[in-house]
């Protein structure tokens, strides 16, 4: 299977995707932690772990004995391990997790669900890979209103191009009861449904630009695409979206999220 659309951009190093995307990653991971209940005592399994924002809240709460991770970009495999060492860290896809049945008790996919080709089979395997009793959770960005940085990205990057691929309109599960709805249909208990909100902070414009320019995702694509003079009303569109900053700036971010036990 091919990945979606923008997938295929996250063949980069773990540098370029903190500055990028792994600022609110990083921001966001305690917070999905606590919704899968991670504590002392369980192992879990970080499901597209990029470079490891999450893997890194996992090892704080277990151990990195007690954590596993995998994703399909060999960079951010490479980047996942070096950053923690003693966790299991392997290629693979959310379609096919490379990790044998009821392994562990907690299953946490964190900003995967919408680059993922089949997401039925997808919570599937997650569910496949917990023990009875356990939880599976996943999130991503409310693409309509929620994640100020990409909406403001899109309704720029429309003023120059109509069919512009917002991903609120290309990207799935970030509306409300998308991921739930998937947890029902995957015969998750107990299905919860939750949005976790974030904060990041710029210390002038350059900084957000400089991130759509590394090509990291959907929108990266999108710029990095672009010829000189469309990409440079593209700036001044952004640059008037996130209210035409003198200085340091800060944007916030929803996640929708969802969590559900595997049945005994």
């Amino acid at each position: 299977m091919d990945p979606v659309d923008g997938a295929r951009t996250f063949l980069t190093s773990g540098d370029a995707y903190d500055a990028f995307m792994g600022r609110y990653s990083r921001r966001l991971a305690p917070l999905m932690a606590d919704l899968a209940d991670v504590r002392a005592g369980v192992r879990a399994l970080d499901a597209g772990c990029g470079p490891g924002a999450l893997t890194g809240e996992l090892v704080a709460r277990l151990g990195p004995a007690s954590v596993a991770a995998f994703d399909p970009s060999p960079p951010f495999v490479a980047a996942c391990a070096a950053r923690h060492p003693g966790v299991e860290v392997r290629e693979g896809r959310a379609e096919q997790v490379p990790f044998d049945d009821a392994t562990f008790d907690r299953a946490l996919a964190q900003l995967v669900l919408h680059f993922v080709t089949d997401a039925p089979a997808a919570a599937a395997q997650l569910r496949r890979v917990v023990r009875p009793g356990g939880i599976v959770a996943a999130c991503v960005w409310d693409f309509d209103e929620g994640m100020q940085m990409l909406r403001a990205f899109w309704d720029a990057a429309l003023t120059i191009d109509p069919d512009a691929p917002d991903e609120a309109r290309t990207l799935r599960f970030g509306k409300p009861r998308e991921i739930a709805d998937l947890f029902d249909a995957a015969g998750l208990a107990d299905v919860e449904e939750s949005a976790l909100d974030v904060t990041s902070a710029y210390r002038n414009f350059d900084e957000l630009w400089s991130g759509f320019l590394a090509g990291i995702g959907p929108a990266g694509a999108f710029c990095a695409a672009l010829d000189d003079e469309r990409r440079a009303a593209l700036r001044a569109a952004l640059f008037e979206r996130v209210g035409s900053p003198a200085a340091g700036f800060a944007l916030t971010a929803r996640a929708r999220a969802a969590r559900g036990r595997v049945p005994a």
